[in-house]
């Protein structure tokens, strides 16, 4: 019981406090920005933590966690511009619901997924922590490698209505991703002597490319004079969502965000958690087209794993995410040591930022929906050559606030060419981005295993647990294609 008012003392008081409210909203800015994303701003602000007492440094971390994952909702919905890699999915659905006039019911309804999502993640931390922790620190290379590529395969085939383009797609997602080192010779490929392109494709300037130039095209071919958005009218409509639709949507999505986020380095959750909601969906035709169950499961899954890949990082001082290892050295900087013993010493500090993110996470409900969206949706008003070159701008202005360089730009610009060609053919650009972020994480992980192997892949099927992941990968792909060649041949 002492250890409940001690940490409700220390996240409650005045100074922790509104460093956590100020790192909601300074988050939830930095997220809305496209090509600046969480890691980036967290990045930014770990410096000033230096003079700040533990409680307040920790809660201005984990409000800009928060709210820049739920910020990255607001230009996808918008403007269909992935604010963070996380929102990608978001734009899927936003979009279109903000397109036929439900822009702030959109925002509203992403800033409650999150905070719902946010919520359980830190709930998991403070409860079940430890031991799921212990669980997946079991996983080796092998079933990293398999989890990979099972998500790759959910995405490609359940993604787009075409299966095979869908699988296309995926590839050249991973021939992208073999652009620069490899992570286990250090051999240089496809770089053709351009120094920029020895790290590998920017995935930010890529994603930003292939998601926001396409509309502006759209937009540019449809353009007549400078006529307003006539269909979009900014209103929140009631009706549009109500929280029975949604409850088992936040459940699933959260479920699937707790469960992967723990796992260091996995970047699929979003994929996975939309997919499977499609799938158990009754009404699957929807998604894409503004389906509010699609951006809730999209939204819930992006929050709950922030709390969750802090799991390792805080009981066994390994980092599940980018993030998770920038928490861990403000931690060192504040003289505290990552790990189980911190349980022991320091209990208020590690219930104490559970209790902030889990705060967090519920300050998104208003910073993030009930003032964002009478704020940011006015947007929509502009005119739709403003809108245009605000997205060419803000396209430009992501890529290269992304490494402060003009050489992203020109690959957002170019891969924003490549996305327009391949919607013109029907084929989904989603694969050729989880292909190019799983890339190296595959190659990596395979090349690990078979040294594991003694040179031989057999012991991808050899652990049981990589071996049930391939084999339900498989089955879904003999499926997926049995069934398409059924209904070739009814229509045949």
């Amino acid at each position: 019981m002492d250890i409940v008012i001690e940490t409700l003392g220390a996240v409650f008081a005045l100074k922790p406090f509104l460093a956590l409210v100020m790192g909601v909203v300074l988050g939830i800015f930095i997220g809305a920005l496209p090509g600046i994303s969480a890691t980036m701003g967290v990045a930014l602000v770990l410096p000033f933590t230096y003079g700040l007492d533990p409680m307040s440094a920790l809660g201005l971390l984990a409000g800009i966690h928060n709210g820049a994952s739920q910020g990255g909702a607001i230009p996808s919905i918008l403007l269909r511009i992935p604010g963070t890699p996380g929102s990608v999915v978001t734009t899927w659905d936003g979009y279109p619901l903000a397109r036929r006039g439900d822009a702030g019911a959109a925002i509203q309804l992403a800033a409650v997924s999150s905070a719902v999502g946010g919520m359980i993640g830190a709930a998991t931390l403070g409860i079940v922590g430890p031991s799921l922790a212990a669980v997946t620190l079991s996983f080796g290379p092998p079933e990293m490698f398999s989890i990979a590529i099972f998500g790759l395969i959910c995405v490609s085939v359940l993604m787009g209505p075409d299966l095979l383009k869908g699988l296309l797609a995926a590839l050249l997602g991973l021939l992208l991703a073999t652009v620069g080192f490899d992570d286990v010779t250090g051999y240089e490929r496809f770089s053709f002597g351009i120094p920029q392109l020895a790290p590998g494709l920017s995935e930010l300037a890529v994603m930003i490319g292939l998601f926001s130039l396409p509309p502006a095209w759209e937009i540019a071919r449809s353009l007549e004079g400078s006529a307003q958005l006539d269909s979009v009218k900014i209103v929140v409509r009631k009706g549009v969502w109500t929280v029975r639709q949604v409850w088992r949507s936040w459940v699933r999505a959260s479920a699937i965000g707790v469960g992967l986020g723990v796992l260091p380095g996995s970047s699929v959750g979003a994929f996975l958690a939309y997919a499977a909601e499609k799938a158990a969906s009754k009404e699957p035709e929807t998604f894409g087209k503004g389906s509010v169950q699609g951006l809730a499961a999209a939204e819930s899954v992006n929050n709950a794993d922030n709390a969750a890949a802090m799991i390792p990082a805080l009981t066994l001082g390994i980092p599940g995410s980018a993030i998770a290892a920038m928490m861990l050295g403000a931690l060192v900087i504040q003289g505290l040591q990552p790990g189980p013993q911190l349980f022991r010493t320091n209990p208020t500090i590690v219930y104490g930022y559970t209790l902030q993110m889990f705060v967090g996470a519920l300050l998104l409900i208003v910073l993030g929906g009930a003032m964002a969206s009478k704020v940011y949706s006015q947007v929509l008003r502009l005119p739709q050559t403003m809108i245009m070159f605000m997205v060419i701008a803000m396209t430009a202005l992501g890529a290269y606030a992304s490494a402060n360089e003009m050489f992203p730009v020109w690959v957002a610009f170019g891969f924003g060419l490549v996305g327009i060609t391949l919607r013109r053919l029907g084929f989904p650009v989603v694969p050729i981005i989880i292909g190019l972020v799983l890339g190296k994480q595959i190659e990596f992980n395979y090349q690990v295993s078979t040294m594991m192997g003694d040179g031989s892949p057999a012991i991808l099927l050899q652990r049981p647990v990589s071996a049930a992941i391939l084999v339900a990968a498989a089955a879904l792909l003999l499926f997926l294609g049995a069934r398409r060649i059924s209904k070739w041949r009814s229509a045949t």
